[in-house]
């Protein structure tokens, strides 16, 4: 370990685990619930979990002697008050961890070392290399798309808690920290009621305007200052994306109403960023000439956000044209005093415009096929024998949409609101501008006619061909999708109407792949190759047809969906991979996690950005991929895939998972708006979303989709005489290095010991030895290829940071698996008991505060 590591620690166990241990002391001496020693008790329950599991035994063992030796409770109601005190205690102590980390964010990252901009400044004038950053800015961004996919289990008041705890904990401000732990204490954490859509919109637009509106501001006004001449203007460089309200994906409560309330939620927040950073400027800009024009558009900005009834009568262009004016002013007139200040805000307003983040529209494909036989049968815009057409035949209907349809007259909603969505994205781009609402998204994209269809279906809805100002986007997701996806995208290459449609598009296609239900459907190697390989496959296809592709990439949190160190999979993407921009989802905790405040969003903003232009500047054909390499990749992967799925179709799999995690109980949670299946009926894979999958096996701490099959893989590779050319692979390959790095993260956060009482269970015990082993073979092959003697020897702080949470989270997890067992003895004995309630309660209060200790799984 280097001394700047050493330095680190010393920093972060200063900043975080000491004073961790001051304040959960302060904390758990709080009477709240009138019982005084709920805390002082719950450090002996730490402690006796942490005996009980180093002596094999089950969470019921532990619980049940916990009770005998240390507490003089005789009846199940004072048992079960005390296990539900636990865990409102522990949930809160998990804030108090969050808002200490996010205190000394500043101390524990390097602000302005490697994966800064900083750094890339340097590099850049170092190697002389202006000119071609110059080029790389003409169009090159990074666009961060939030979702509202449900692994945040904090009410937006607890959210707000850990943001001003966390300032009062950089302040050192003993009073203010006190006042917050007790309001901390007396707030809930449970949702009795699902959150709306718009409900979610509205808490991601917070983070719009108290971060990201910050973050991005501060990035360009650098970038701005130290490459005057290499900054194009007419590219924002950062782009923010937005999917709460227009996501409808499987999400029966998004239709077109929720979409046109969130986009003017969304021109609500820029407007009143604008004008609080006006007013800002007013107490500076006092002086002659000035002045006026200020207050003037202070208060255009306020008519539009404030009066009622209003009609909008303000433009970017408006804003921009005041602030140039402003600008000019200061300059010849002022010396150029707060020149800064003005400039700062002209960026903004540039970037954000009237539409804050675009709102990206998401239908299955599914629906469209519907839609259209529906109309089939019911209108005369498309032909009555549609459904019985070939693909060839059906593309060539839509091709020859001469009318628009009246949804009013459609039976289903989901259909009608196709039609009002395609409608609605007009209404937007006439009030928050283009780029408020420009893509529709297509999940499960299997063919050129899933792409097609959509095109017709925006001139059933009013749309002309030779105007539609909106990105058709296919998004492939399973392992068969991807491999197919090449062949999908020369079909529409070769579809002279889409190319058409493609040049009014600046020859810019954009294209949405995966990680979450890739690895679901194929295991965690299979899935990432498979979505590398669909890049080099689709960027060839594209250069081919002279198209410039653009990849969304559908990322989750931790390691199996797509997570980890985001931002080493895209400095690992070879120059056979196209890097135009960097797109991808922040989804859930995510957000909270790595974007949660204004030095995390900026810092790792800043590492994307880093990676994607150092991509292009200092590209080296080392990062390129030899033949042999590739072969070795798809053995690996292949091996791997034949691992997992032999898991998959054990006919107890999806079985084992729902009753030994608390899969079932994510829909009662009340945590997101979307269901957690795709679609009602029995319980089976395809239909499962990856979110609750990837989840649940977390809060079992088995972690398995982020390792699952990499062992055998490994194993079989020296079995046939080539550990060398892995280890070759592991010491030249970033990407095969990033894909172990988050394998590593994904195993350092498992605890078996948590279930290992499954391993004699008379139908799961088999799967349980299955995973163990499994488990164990990978660790082992993964510290030989790193040469270390512990998983994650070689990030410090990141797993000192992860073993302070497994410690705070013990406590839940115990309780959980307990209630969890108690609730499967009941079913498997056919009991009928009022306390089965109580149990699946526990289990959904437990989950909470598991899934945000999890926080660094992003």
């Amino acid at each position: 370990m280097d001394g700047s590591a050493n330095s680190t620690i010393q920093v972060y166990n200063k900043q975080v685990s000491l004073r961790f241990q001051l304040y959960n002391s302060l904390f758990t001496a709080l009477p709240f619930h009138r019982v005084e020693k709920t805390g002082v008790l719950l450090t002996i329950f730490l402690l006796h979990c942490e005996e009980g599991f180093a002596k094999n035994q089950s969470p019921v063992e532990i619980i049940d002697s916990f009770f005998k030796q240390h507490t003089s409770y005789q009846n199940d109601q004072e048992m079960v008050d005390l296990l539900f005190r636990f865990v409102q205690y522990t949930e809160r102590q998990v804030v108090l961890f969050d808002a200490l980390e996010d205190a000394a964010y500043r101390d524990i990252h390097d602000m302005n070392g490697p994966g800064t901009l900083k750094q890339l400044q340097t590099e850049v004038l170092q190697t002389k290399k202006k000119a071609q950053l110059a080029e790389k800015l003409k169009d090159f961004s990074v666009r961060l798309v939030l979702t509202a996919h449900p692994t945040q289990f904090y009410p937006s008041e607890v959210l707000g808690i850990i943001n001003d705890l966390s300032k009062a904990m950089m302040n050192d401000n003993t009073a203010q920290i006190n006042s917050y732990l007790r309001q901390l204490g007396k707030t809930p954490f449970f949702k009795n009621e699902k959150p709306s859509p718009y409900d979610e919109a509205m808490n991601l637009i917070w983070y719009l305007e108290n971060v990201f509106y910050h973050a991005a501001g501060n990035i360009l006004s650098f970038l701005k200052n130290n490459f005057p001449h290499e900054v194009s203007p007419g590219n924002p460089i950062v782009r923010f994306g937005f999917w709460p309200g227009g996501d409808r994906d499987g999400n029966p409560f998004v239709n077109a109403s929720i979409t046109l309330k969130v986009a003017e939620a969304l021109r609500g927040g820029a407007l009143k960023s604008y004008y609080l950073d006006v007013r800002r400027l007013k107490r500076r800009l006092t002086f002659k000439g000035v002045s006026n024009v200020v207050l003037a558009l202070e208060q255009k900005l306020y008519n539009n956000l404030f009066v009622p009834n209003h009609e909008l009568d303000i433009s970017k262009e408006e804003i921009i044209s005041a602030l140039q004016q402003i600008h000019t002013i200061l300059i010849e007139e002022h010396n150029s005093l707060f020149l800064s200040m003005v400039e700062n805000l002209l960026r903004k307003v540039e970037l954000f415009g009237l539409f804050f983040a675009s709102l990206d529209i998401r239908q299955d494909s599914s629906v469209h096929t519907e839609l259209l036989e529906v109309l089939a049968e019911t209108s005369s815009a498309v032909p009555a024998n549609y459904a019985a057409l070939s693909d060839k035949e059906k593309i060539a209907v839509m091709l020859q949409v001469k009318e628009a349809v009246d949804p009013s007259g459609l039976e289903s909603e989901l259909h009608r609101d196709v039609l009002q969505s395609m409608a609605a994205i007009k209404t937007i781009q006439q009030t928050n501008g283009e780029q408020g609402c420009h893509r529709y998204i297509i999940s499960h994209s299997t063919s050129a006619l899933d792409v097609m269809q959509v095109y017709g279906l925006f001139q059933l809805a009013g749309w002309k061909k030779d105007s539609l100002p909106v990105d058709i986007v296919p998004l492939f997701e399973t392992i068969d999708d991807l491999q197919h996806a090449a062949g999908v995208m020369k079909d529409l290459y070769e579809t002279e109407a889409y190319r058409q449609h493609l040049q009014k598009r600046g020859n810019i296609q954009t294209i949405m792949l995966g990680f979450s239900d890739g690895t679901k459907d194929g295991g965690y190697l299979m899935a990432n190759w498979g979505i590398y390989k669909a890049k080099e496959e689709l960027s060839a296809i594209s250069k081919q047809y002279d198209v410039e592709v653009v990849f969304f990439d559908g990322r989750g949190g931790p390691p199996a969906r797509g997570g980890g160190q985001t931002h080493q999979f895209y400095a690992s993407m070879g120059p056979n991979i196209s890097n135009k921009e960097i797109q991808l989802t922040i989804q859930g905790q995510t957000i909270s996690s790595n974007f949660g405040i204004v030095d995390a969003a900026q810092y790792n903003i800043e590492q994307l950005m880093h990676a994607g232009i150092r991509n292009t500047l200092f590209a080296s054909e080392d990062a390129t991929l030899t033949d042999s390499e590739e072969e070795l990749l798809q053995y690996l992967s292949s091996e791997s895939f034949e691992k997992y799925s032999a898991l998959k179709n054990h006919p107890n799999f999806l079985e084992y998972l729902n009753s030994a995690s608390p899969l079932r109980y994510y829909a009662e949670a009340n945590i997101g708006s979307r269901p957690s299946k795709r679609k009602p009926g029995k319980l089976n894979l395809n239909d499962l979303r990856a979110v609750p999958y990837v989840g649940s096996w977390s809060q079992l701490k088995q972690n398995l989709p982020g390792y699952y099959g990499v062992g055998t893989a490994l194993q079989r590779l020296e079995e046939a005489g080539r550990w060398e050319e892995v280890q070759q692979l592991y010491e030249r390959s970033l990407f095969f290095k990033t894909l172990m790095d988050n394998c590593e993260m994904a195993m350092t956060k498992c605890f078996f010991p948590l279930t290992a009482f499954l391993a004699k269970h008379p139908k799961y015990g088999e799967l349980w030895n299955m995973i163990f082993e499994e488990f164990q073979l990978t660790k082992s092959y993964i510290l030989r290829l790193t040469g270390a003697s512990a998983l994650m020897e070689d990030k410090p702080v990141n797993l000192l940071s992860i073993q302070m949470r497994q410690r705070i989270e013990l406590p839940l997890l115990t309780i959980q698996q307990y209630a969890l067992t108690k609730i499967r003895e009941m079913e498997e004995q056919g009991v009928q008991s009022p306390s089965k309630a109580i149990y699946e309660k526990m289990v959904m209060r437990c989950s909470f505060g598991i899934i945000n200790a999890e926080r660094n799984s992003a």
